[in-house]
């Protein structure tokens, strides 16, 4: 078996699993089987979390509001999320897979990557992968499709090739021939934004990022344009890391003050500005965050840091700063201060983080529903926008807190 894997070079399998939380819900419930069947929240803004084929053939979408889904496929059988449901069976999904490969990455909740060059003994590559499909069909009734490549971008594209159970081989070699002639919104890695600026500069193809002047797609994209023209030329050294999950990265910008102050006004411009300063960088290197952390040093050079986790991801020197001020607001003791600081943890490149809607993010913003029918409600009967969602102001009062609460969920010391 030996001979059917490369003498240099890895071979990466992408497990995506298909439809997942429809998934899930079928194997959990078999009079479900062969049903158009979604996941989605039972209000009237309710939005479709996932759906099975069957329902896809309608032309239902994830995000689709849930009434249209209805609309297009009354039978439609509808799901009540079930959120330990879907982390038992992400968890035996995962637990199996590393029992062929310790060099395993989980994605998300539903995919991961699995680096199976030294695992000849289990057979060839298809036949590992073929061994996967089977096995976690039969022990959980999962259906997933899988990519077999030399790096991790081409296995996750290759795992998108054929939907649901298949399997797919692609090689550098392939490159040309099955992606090329592809658009570029259609390209792993590339979002919506990205693809129209690449359009704006005469980029229509993957086989025209791949052959573009890296000079040119620098000055555009910054560092990310050269790396997608490697990706569009089946270039990708990333290892597969079982400790990229636990990886932290940050960017974080802190100023002593010229003089120890309890000025709030003059603390809260300086968590302004340190703000902004964390966001430029952040747009510079094309990244996002999801979580905000402060940084207070009193003149005794006491160092307190706090942070929140939000639903959704920011980079905005106006989203920074209202977190920031927030947790100022909440864990700020009025003594003199001598340095501020704001950081932003778990930064992850944008376009990684436009992801299939999130599970955890879906779990929290389904709470919200019934507060906004209700003030859809109000706002129907006087026919006018008396109220509205969000936070515009920075006050110190329990109700900005408590706003702040609903929004981004229950505060979190470090």
């Amino acid at each position: 078996m030996k001979s059917m894997y490369p003498k240099k070079g890895r071979v990466i399998l992408h497990i995506d699993a298909n439809a997942f939380f429809a998934s899930v819900e079928i194997a959990n419930n078999p009079s479900l089987r062969d049903k158009p069947v979604a996941v989605a929240g039972t209000k009237r803004r309710g939005i479709i979390l996932t759906c099975n084929y069957e329902a896809r053939k309608y032309g239902i979408y994830t995000t689709m509001p849930l009434w249209e889904a209805r609309k297009k496929c009354p039978e439609l059988a509808v799901c009540t999320p079930n959120f330990s449901l879907y982390r038992e069976a992400s968890l035996n999904l995962f637990t199996y897979l590393s029992m062929i490969s310790s060099l395993l990455e989980p994605a998300s909740i539903d995919e991961g990557y699995l680096d199976i060059t030294n695992c000849h003994e289990l057979g060839t590559p298809v036949e590992i992968a073929e061994r996967i499909r089977r096995d976690i069909l039969k022990k959980y009734d999962l259906p997933v499709s899988i990519g077999i490549a030399p790096n991790k971008f081409l296995a996750k594209t290759a795992s998108d090739f054929k939907k649901p159970l298949g399997i797919t081989i692609l090689r550098k070699r392939d490159v040309q021939k099955e992606l090329w002639p592809k658009t570029v919104h259609e390209m792993h890695g590339i979002g919506k934004k990205t693809a129209e600026k690449l359009h704006s500069i005469g980029i229509q193809t993957i086989g025209d990022l791949a052959r573009e002047e890296e000079r040119k797609l620098s000055a555009l994209l910054g560092v990310l344009g050269p790396q997608l023209k490697k990706r569009a030329n089946g270039i990708d050294e990333r290892p597969v890391d079982p400790d990229a999950a636990a990886t932290v990265k940050s960017i974080g910008n802190s100023t002593t003050l010229a003089f120890n102050s309890d000025d709030d006004e003059l603390l809260l411009n300086t968590l302004n500005s340190l703000s902004q300063t964390v966001s430029k960088r952040m747009q510079l290197r094309n990244t996002v965050t999801d979580d905000i952390q402060i940084t207070i040093r009193y003149a005794n050079f006491q160092t307190v840091t706090r942070s929140q986790q939000l639903l959704n991801p920011i980079e905005e020197k106006e989203d920074i700063f209202q977190v920031a001020s927030s947790l100022f607001d909440k864990h700020w003791s009025g003594s003199p201060v001598r340095l501020l600081g704001v950081t932003a943890l778990r930064v992850e490149e944008k376009e990684q983080s436009l992801k299939q809607l999130s599970l955890f993010t879906y779990e929290n913003e389904i709470q919200d529903e019934e507060i906004l029918d209700v003030v859809e409600d109000i706002n129907k009967e006087f026919d006018k926008p008396l109220l509205h969602r969000g936070v515009h102001h920075i006050q110190k009062s329990s109700s900005f807190e408590e706003n702040f609460k609903k929004k981004y969920g229950a505060w979190k010391k470090r």
